[in-house]
């Protein structure tokens, strides 16, 4: 089975995997107002990056899910190196079927999941986020936008960067986004940006300068080089038409 490209880049070194980076995450945590007593939950955990971050940085509780069970041993071992285990946890669970009851957390995060979903599966996961929100809670997302007016030019575009990245994906223009959300239940504020998870000065940002440069120069190794080239170009040539969208939804 062909490596997908977020278990490529993790396989290279990349510890963030969203298409706007930490600047779109750091707008996504400046409206969740999480507080010590908050309960959050991150669906698609991967490794724990950010589930870490969090708990380090707001002192409340979280817990991240994630199908792939090797990221989840990852994660809960990142929690332990951080002495965090009595107030963050990763499981295993499925974004469509939560293993939690109704209205168990103020806030839901979900970074770069919901582009790879296909048709009706985007507003099942949000309606199952939906169901798990407090009253007034609020769901957090980053996915990748399409920048175009042009249908055609759309659909060349969401058939580039399944290829790209190994992965059958999604991504819609913003008005297709926000119906989503709409249609989910929820109210919502919206960011747009450009995508900077391959770009040099992203991945500085994302990841410290050492280790952006540490990235590269593994991608760029015989073995690597194909792939690498090949999501780097087509999100660098695409730049224009390819951004991040950010979601932040309440719940009434």
């Amino acid at each position: 089975m062909a490596e997908k490209g977020h278990e490529f880049l993790a396989r290279i070194g990349k510890t963030r995997l969203r298409p706007g980076g930490i600047e779109a995450t750091n707008w996504l945590l400046e409206k969740a107002n999480i507080k010590n007593d908050s309960k959050v939950l991150e669906v698609a955990c991967n490794m724990g990056t950010n589930l870490v971050h969090i708990a380090n940085k707001y002192g409340c509780d979280i817990v991240g899910v994630d199908l792939d069970e090797k990221a989840i041993e990852k994660a809960n071992r990142k929690i332990k190196e951080n002495g965090l285990e009595n107030r963050a946890k990763a499981i295993c669970g499925d974004a469509f079927a939560l293993p939690f009851d109704d209205e168990s957390f103020d806030v839901v995060i979900n970074e770069a999941m919901l582009t790879m979903l296909l048709g009706e599966q985007k507003e099942k996961a949000l309606k199952e986020y939906y169901r798990v929100l407090k009253p007034g809670g609020l769901v957090l997302t980053q996915d990748v936008v399409l920048i175009t007016e042009d249908l055609d030019r759309a659909k060349e575009l969401r058939v580039g960067l399944s290829r790209a990245i190994n992965v059958n994906v999604e991504p819609l223009l913003s008005d297709g986004w926000e119906g989503c959300f709409e249609r989910s239940g929820f109210k919502v504020e919206k960011k747009i940006g450009p995508m900077t998870l391959m770009s040099i000065p992203g991945m500085m940002k994302d990841e410290g300068i050492f280790e952006a440069l540490s990235i590269i120069k593994t991608g760029l190794q015989e073995f690597n080089k194909e792939y690498f080239q090949r999501m780097r170009n087509f999100m660098m040539d695409n730049k224009k038409e390819l951004g991040y969208i950010c979601f932040a939804g309440r719940k009434d």
